[in-house]
C-alpha cells in the first residue's frame, strides 16, 4: 500500500445539503472528501457560500445515510383501500346534484 492509498483511506465522503431560507427545505449541493466532520463543514462554506447565500448546512458522512433496499420499498404502497377518504370523489359532485334534483323535480310534477 503507497502513502497515497493510506491518505485516501482516511478520507470520507460527505454530502452536502443547504437551506436558502428558513422555511425552505435543505437541498443537496454536492459531495466532498474530507477527514472528519469539521473539516466538511469548513470546506462546505467554502465552497458554497462564496457561489450563493444560505441560512444553515448540513453536512453527512455518505456512509451514515440509510437507504430503504429494493426489496423492501413495495412497504412504502398504501396499507389499505381507504379511498372514500380521498376527494376525488367529489369532482362530479354538482352534477349528481342536478340528476337528483330532477329526478325529484319530474317525481313531484307527475304526481300532481
Amino acid at each position: 500500500m503507497t502513502s497515497g492509498d493510506k491518505e485516501k483511506k482516511d478520507f470520507f465522503v460527505f454530502e452536502v445539503f443547504s437551506q436558502k431560507s428558513p422555511n425552505a427545505h435543505f437541498v443537496h449541493q454536492f459531495s466532498l472528501l474530507a477527514p472528519n466532520h469539521e473539516v466538511a463543514m469548513s470546506m462546505a462554506r467554502e465552497n458554497f457560500l462564496r457561489r450563493e447565500p444560505c441560512v444553515n448546512l448540513w453536512v453527512v458522512k455518505r456512509d451514515d445515510i440509510w437507504v430503504l433496499p429494493p426489496e423492501q420499498r413495495r412497504y412504502l404502497e398504501k396499507l389499505d383501500n381507504k379511498s372514500y377518504r380521498e376527494t376525488k370523489g367529489y369532482g362530479d359532485l354538482q352534477s349528481k346534484w342536478r340528476r337528483h334534483k330532477e329526478r325529484y323535480e319530474k317525481k313531484n310534477a307527475s304526481g300532481k
